[in-house]
């Protein structure tokens, strides 16, 4: 990782900042005055002599020879994602907010509590890391592939939208896509030289969502140290993505609503109005017309956002693009993964076709990364695809390779494969619940005869919900067993368990473990 550059005349809060990050073992690199900064920016861009550019920009306001804000205009100009948090003074608040509200990633009140501003550096952190990753994928890969006409169709109305700001909700099941067609009507819009901001609505708990989307200030809740933009706010002059819009809270979709009308909102325990210029595309995998009817979705909210709708197929309708999104997918695995991209049989191809893909794009791109690692040769055969792909296709089940691979997918699984990737390789992004695979024996581990013994037991009494019930207690033990191994640093902790801290913080409150 790149190093925190901290920028303060004070050698007091450099080395305080400098002594705290190498206890969370972040790099840092100091200076003293702004024109350092930038000479050091150009060269580390400039000249490629190996110095490396800044991860996120911590800066006073008050330097001599310029101050922060000054840096923080011209840094954007160089780097206009790059994560920059302003330390000001409390008497400089009111002028710093005005000045860079919407520049800078956010701002640090002097005197500042450490732990709180080691936690937002690590929030700027794991932002530019998001960021650059999103970025190096885009730009390494094709925007979209599809030749089938059902994509033809969707690829044919981003076209038709291209010179349009009207508002998009997009449609179709979970991992067929929706994320790169919004980020591809941002790219053909007149917004695209503006931000694209996404946030998935279903993964942040209900009690955050509100200051997620509009901000909060200072002391408007419990924990609310400093001020802080909402999404609307970052993404104002571009495209704001709202992912799994049908499960957004009645009560906030009132607030959105209002948004949507006049484009004027207020910060949580805010007084005054913000203006936001920003491009809506939303998306969801329901059925919104039934949530309306049900009570659960504004029928008004619905009309404002229903104005133009695309349906993206699932795969399982496009089956002849799987060829080229797998061929696709292998040579990303193997560039991520620094190996050679391995072949694909056409008997492989064959038996990946005939397969209903409940998990859409997202499971053939797991399924990709899983060949990558497990395939035993360079070209991938038909026998060395994974379980459940043979047991689909063939109605033979294959050598017993673990509970989880010969068991069929159900309806909720389905609805949520991202959160199911192949267990034997990487861990699982949203649920918890191991799916190891059985030794080539197929002899169960110590835990898993335990397992298989307190489900027969919980079946034999009668009980109910023994799916939930035991999926509850085993992520209770693997986030407790990573909290304790992070000494309680949750970002870590789910870095280490393979999951996003929106999941863990979301799994840590609804398991009572807060």
């Amino acid at each position: 990782m790149k190093p925190i550059w901290i920028v303060d005349d004070d050698p007091s809060i450099r080395f305080v900042l400098e002594k705290a990050l190498a206890r969370e073992d972040l790099p840092t690199r100091s200076f003293t005055n702004a024109r350092d900064v930038l000479a050091a920016m150009d060269s580390s861009s400039g000249t490629g002599d190996g110095s490396e550019g800044p991860q996120v920009l911590v800066s006073d306001i008050r330097m001599p020879g310029g101050s922060g804000l000054e840096l923080l205009e011209k840094v954007k100009e160089r780097q206009p994602g790059l994560p920059v948090i302003i330390m000001t003074a409390f008497s400089d608040l009111d002028s710093a907010v005005s000045a860079f509200q919407g520049r800078a990633f956010e701002y640090l009140p002097k005197p500042f509590d450490v732990p709180k501003a080691v936690e937002l550096i690590r929030r700027a952190v794991e932002e530019s890391v998001r960021e650059e990753v999103a970025e190096l994928q885009h730009a390494q890969a094709p925007e979209m592939l599809g030749q089938a006409p059902a994509m033809q169709d969707v690829f044919r109305a981003i076209g038709r939208l291209s010179q349009s700001n009207v508002t998009v909700l997009i449609t179709g099941e979970s991992g067929s896509g929706k994320e790169l067609v919004a980020r591809a009507l941002h790219k053909h819009s007149p917004r695209a030289n503006g931000p694209f901001v996404a946030i998935n609505t279903a993964a942040i708990p209900k009690d955050l969502l509100e200051s997620e989307l509009f901000g909060h200030e200072r002391g408007a809740f419990t924990g609310a140290q400093t001020s802080r933009r909402g999404r609307f706010e970052q993404a104002d002059g571009g495209t704001l993505f709202l992912d799994e819009i049908g499960d957004m809270p009645f009560d906030l979709q009132t607030r959105l609503l209002r948004v949507l009308s006049d484009g004027h909102f207020y910060r949580v325990g805010g007084h005054s109005a913000v203006k936001s210029n920003v491009r809506v595309v939303a998306a969801t995998h329901q059925d919104l017309e039934r949530r309306v009817h049900e009570g659960g979705f504004r029928e008004d909210l619905f009309h404002r956002l229903n104005v133009i709708r695309l349906r993206l197929p699932a795969l399982r309708e496009r089956r002849e693009d799987i060829p080229a999104l797998t061929r696709h997918f292998l040579v990303v695995g193997a560039r991520q993964l620094g190996v050679e991209p391995k072949r694909i049989s056409e008997a492989a191809l064959a038996r990946l076709t005939e397969f209903s893909f409940p998990g859409n794009v997202r499971q053939l791109e797991n399924i990709c990364h899983w060949l990558t690692v497990m395939a035993p040769a360079q070209v991938i055969e038909a026998k060395d695809l994974p379980p459940e792909v043979l047991e689909a296709t063939s109605g033979v089940a294959p050598a017993q390779v673990g509970v989880a691979a010969a068991s069929p997918i159900s309806k909720h699984e389905a609805e949520g494969f991202d959160s199911f990737a192949r267990a034997e390789v990487i861990a699982p992004t949203d649920s918890l619940v191991p799916v190891l695979a059985l030794e080539p024996t197929g002899l169960p581990t110590e835990w898993e005869r335990g397992l298989q013994s307190e489900a027969s037991a919980l079946l034999a009494s009668g009980q109910e919900n023994v799916w939930d019930k035991l999926i509850g207690r085993a992520e209770i033990s693997l986030i407790k067993a990573a909290l304790a191994d992070t000494r309680g640093r949750r970002i870590e902790a789910a870095q280490k368990l393979g999951i996003g801290r929106n999941t863990i913080t979301r799994k840590i409150q609804d398991l009572g473990l807060g």
